[in-house]
């Protein structure tokens, strides 16, 4: 069994559209642009629906003794008729909407923390899957230990988190590999063509770490040096991987840049409001950092302004990216103004980019 066939016994699933816009491969000097619109991905605005399923799928299984996820949704159900069981997140949105759409699918109770800031229409989208929200004037790395504090004695809750720490990586991993379907409709979708180059807006890293294990690497990087506002067009490892992974980040929560620059994981302060609510994360999770270390093409960090701008040219070309989605654009915007850049990502007048489209418009 394949963790696409599990998401294909679920309602609603179709693969999510890869759409080709000309005009964009004409302004970016490319062969082809393709957009992987995740507006609308079993029935939710955005991609986490696929994390989530998958990772309840293996928790749940797991805790009902079996050896083996479920095969489809009317099995999982099965297995865990009558059970007294709470799923619990942190989420800045999505996520935690993703969770809650699953508490609702198998008749379970769900439990969802939110960080200081949260729209009301965001409470509300979470609320209405029929989920307790707790509101919290916490930013969200707090959230997420407040979150994972709360199930402390209580063995009817399980944490159902997309960042890993040291002790909690197993449920994150089932997330990560969840993702791995719209890779597998991607390489479907684009049938014998094969990308240059995969755009990736990036938050803990749990997305970006799926696309570094979907695209095989070919080769060993050389270490990289950091230059302002990109990490590393100058000792890139655009031809050790194919396609090259590019991650992007708004500039006020660059945890995966500020970590590869400094060698190691940091945190950094995302107190500072960004429109990307999705990517305001603070700290890489720790089963993502080694794949980011070792594998990643290039990082780049944009600002509100510039994924504002991607935004609405995304949506003149009929594309209904919310901010955190119209990064990918904005990041490759960026990364390919510069010819070194351009370069050094073996980024050339027919090639294909594909830019990752996350979310739907808010």
């Amino acid at each position: 069994m394949t963790v696409r066939q599990f998401h294909s016994s679920m309602p609603s699933y179709r693969p999510t559209p890869l759409i080709e816009l000309p005009e964009l491969a004409a302004e970016l000097g490319v062969g082809a642009v393709l957009v992987k619109d995740e507006s609308d991905r079993l029935g939710l605005p955005a991609f986490k629906i696929l994390g989530a399923s998958w990772a309840v799928n293996c928790a749940l299984s797991r805790r009902g003794g079996f050896d083996t996820p479920a095969t489809d949704l009317p099995e999982l159900r099965e297995r865990v008729s009558n059970a007294a069981i709470t799923l619990v997140t942190a989420t800045d949105g999505n996520h935690g909407r993703a969770v809650a759409r699953m508490a609702q699918l198998l008749g379970l109770a769900a439990r969802v923390y939110v960080p200081a800031g949260t729209t009301a229409k965001t409470l509300k989208a979470i609320a209405n899957e029929g989920a307790q929200v707790v509101q919290t004037d916490l930013r969200y790395d707090d959230v997420v230990r407040a979150a994972a504090s709360s199930t402390t004695n209580r063995p009817a809750d399980i944490l159902i988190q997309d960042t890993a720490w040291p002790g909690y990586e197993e449920i994150p991993q089932w997330i990560v590999d969840g993702y791995s379907t719209m890779f597998d409709e991607i390489d479907t979708q684009l049938s014998d063509r094969a990308p240059q180059l995969i755009a990736v807006p990036t938050g803990v890293g749990s997305l970006l770490q799926a696309a570094l294990q979907h695209y095989p690497s070919t080769g060993s990087g050389r270490r990289p040096s950091m230059k302002p506002a990109s990490w590393p067009f100058d000792q890139l490892r655009a031809h050790t991987r194919s396609p090259a992974v590019l991650a992007v980040e708004p500039v006020t929560a660059a945890c995966v840049t500020e970590s590869l620059a400094a060698g190691k994981p940091i945190s950094v302060d995302t107190s500072r409001f960004t429109s990307m609510a999705g990517l305001n994360c603070g700290t890489v999770s720790t089963i993502a950092w080694p794949a980011i270390r070792d594998t990643l093409a290039a990082a780049v960090v944009v600002t509100d302004d510039q994924a504002q701008a991607a935004m609405q040219r995304l949506h003149e070309l009929g594309v209904p990216a919310g901010p955190s989605a119209a990064a990918s654009l904005a990041g490759v915007r960026e990364a390919l103004g510069d010819t070194s850049q351009r370069e050094a990502l073996a980024t050339r007048a027919d090639s294909i980019v594909v830019l990752i489209s996350t979310e739907g418009a808010v």
